[in-house]
């Protein structure tokens, strides 16, 4: 496995032609990420979306250009007339009950050239490929932290996959934040249950605390820049010191004191067991939904 942060010191994407076969929440996000950090032009993208209001939107705030046909957005960016340094690559980023229908569109419309990059949830590559009639496939499971740039996006690909589109997906993906590359699509089942669910569970620990403020007595948002500032705080303090979390949580854990109390408490409750129960049953849920 290999981890990388956003920063790069070369642009793999200068050339790159990108199509994003539907423009949801997560597409912007990487759009907004690769535009922000000048890794393409506005004239490398074209996105495609059904409702003309959205395209619209999406044109006037980002300068990209937007058709309403899946096919031509991803037709738009086969690069097979143009320089060979130029690589195209096609997002498909639609929701898991359209993307039956939608690569049924796509199939015979796609160049040996381009590469298939899907965020489609629960979508495994061996389906994605069969379906589309291209081996050159590429899956990505990101967060929803990816929204600002602070994701976590794991991937993997088939071996069909050049180097050069690799380095490629690398600067891609990293648009969304921190991207590593997995050897194992069980892994990408596995991270979707750790990091892409992740978030769920930490909103729900930052609400029942910031709820537990409000029992005490603070105002709610008090309570919430409290809870915010300190679980901010907190990962930001793991990640710089490299310290295991027993050892950070020891520092602040005096004998007696209201860190003992609190600790007592959780462990009653079985916090531990009811957080792990939870992750693997997202990993079954995850794996079950690529079996549909």
């Amino acid at each position: 496995m290999t981890t990388h942060s956003p920063q790069a010191s070369a642009n793999p994407l200068h050339a790159a032609q990108l199509s994003f076969v539907g423009v949801g929440v997560m597409a912007e996000a990487m759009i907004a990420g690769l535009l922000r950090r000048q890794l393409v032009e506005r004239g490398q993208i074209v996105g495609s979306h059904p409702r003309p209001a959205r395209r619209e939107e999406l044109q006037t705030h980002y300068g990209i250009r937007m058709v309403e046909s899946n096919r031509e957005a991803a037709t738009l960016s086969d690069a097979q007339d143009a320089d060979e340094a130029v690589t195209s690559v096609v997002v498909l980023s639609v929701k898991p009950q359209r993307a039956g229908k939608i690569m049924q569109e796509l199939r015979g419309a796609l160049a040996p050239e381009q590469l298939i990059l899907s965020i489609v949830a629960g979508a495994r590559m061996e389906t994605i490929a069969g379906e589309l009639s291209h081996p050159a496939v590429v899956r990505a499971m990101p967060n929803t932290p990816a929204q600002i740039g602070q994701g976590m996006t794991t991937w993997t690909a088939t071996p069909e996959v050049t180097d050069r589109q690799l380095t490629e997906v690398h600067a891609l993906l990293g648009a969304l934040g921190r991207e590593m590359y997995v050897e194992s699509e069980n892994m990408i089942d596995m991270a979707t249950a750790l990091s892409a669910t992740g978030p769920t569970y930490i909103f729900m620990m930052m609400e029942a605390l910031v709820d537990a403020g409000v029992h005490m007595g603070f105002s709610r948002h008090v309570a919430e820049e409290l809870v915010t500032q300190t679980m901010l705080g907190s990962v930001l303090f793991a990640r710089e010191t490299h310290k295991h979390p027993a050892e950070l949580r020891n520092m602040v854990t005096s004998p007696g004191g209201t860190s003992a109390e609190a600790i007592y408490q959780m462990e009653k409750g079985s916090l531990r067991t009811v957080l792990s129960k939870a992750v693997y049953a997202a990993y079954q849920r995850a794996v079950a939904l690529g079996r549909k």
